[in-house]
């Protein structure tokens, strides 16, 4: 008895952990916030990147999957808003975070990406160990419609970015697109140049996406909050200034390290990061980047 009132003092007080004890853990739930931007278009937060949910008239189309083991997560929500199954996913680009939950969707979905998505997709250990379960079925180069009428969606792609598959999808009638990971918002951009990704190209990609699509009012991010679809063309402008003054910097002699130390966000890019993560090397990593023409 003595012994077992040490232990629990013990655990208690946080010099042994629960699992050193023997003791089982819960596991973490799984929670997602639901924003409402339509009627029938839904945007899923949490697990992930943002997963947009269309309500059509004989079916659901999502725009990403988020995080491994988050495929049920998002079924289940979906269930919430509506009794009508998802038959299609489209993917945005091939990061873990947006496309591994198509693996727990039925294999009778229909899986849409770029075609250099898929190809880079095809390269991840979640879909080999699924034996190809939630890739794509369906791929385009520049622009694909699915759907029609008020259900229609066009998938456009512009050119290279955080990868070398970003597709904008743009609901139709709605006027809301969802850009994934090519648009962050105020941030910094992560370039995965391992996929294909271009510092020195997203800011033209970004551009022609602004220009090029249409009647949208509303943008949605890869994680963050929803945007004024003006902001993609401001985004395209803060990359284009960052990579000119990176490129001065290099020009003066500083090493990625030192110029990243001194980098603050231009003042006219109200509310904008001046700082990154540790994720693909950081700001210096991005830096260096730009030095080396990638």
């Amino acid at each position: 008895m003595k012994r077992l009132f040490v232990l629990g003092a013990l655990v208690a007080a946080g010099s042994l952990s629960v699992a050193a004890a023997g003791l089982q853990q819960p596991a973490a739930a799984k929670v997602l916030e639901v924003e409402k931007l339509k009627d029938n278009l839904f945007v899923l937060r949490g697990g992930g990147g943002n997963v947009a949910v269309m309500v059509g008239a004989s079916g659901v189309t999502i725009v990403d999957a988020k995080n491994p083991g988050w495929g049920q997560t998002v079924i289940d929500k979906i269930k919430e808003l509506t009794p009508k199954p998802v038959v299609r996913i489209i993917n945005t680009h091939t990061h873990g975070d947006h496309v591994s939950g198509n693996v727990e969707f039925p294999a009778t979905v229909d899986v849409v990406t770029h075609e250099n998505t898929k190809v880079n997709m095809e390269k991840m250990d979640i879909f080999k160990t699924a034996g190809g379960r939630g890739l794509p079925k369906r791929t385009f180069t520049d622009k694909l419609t699915v759907g029609n009428g008020a259900e229609q969606i066009d998938l456009y792609y512009f050119g290279r970015g955080h990868t070398n598959g970003d597709t904008f999808v743009v609901f139709t009638a709605l006027r809301v697109a969802h850009a994934g990971d090519i648009f962050s918002g105020k941030n910094l951009p992560l370039i995965d140049t391992a996929n294909g990704g271009s510092v020195l190209q997203i800011a033209d990609s970004l551009q022609k996406a602004s220009d090029g699509i249409k009647n949208v009012d509303t943008v949605i991010p890869g994680h963050n909050p929803v945007f004024p679809w003006a902001a993609v063309a401001e985004y395209a402008s803060f990359n284009r200034d960052v990579v000119a003054w990176a490129q001065a910097q290099k020009q003066a002699g500083k090493t990625a390290e030192q110029a990243a130390a001194e980098f603050k966000a231009p003042a006219k890019y109200v509310g904008y990061s001046s700082t990154m993560g540790t994720l693909m090397g950081g700001l210096a990593g991005h830096i260096q980047r730009i030095y080396d023409g990638v």
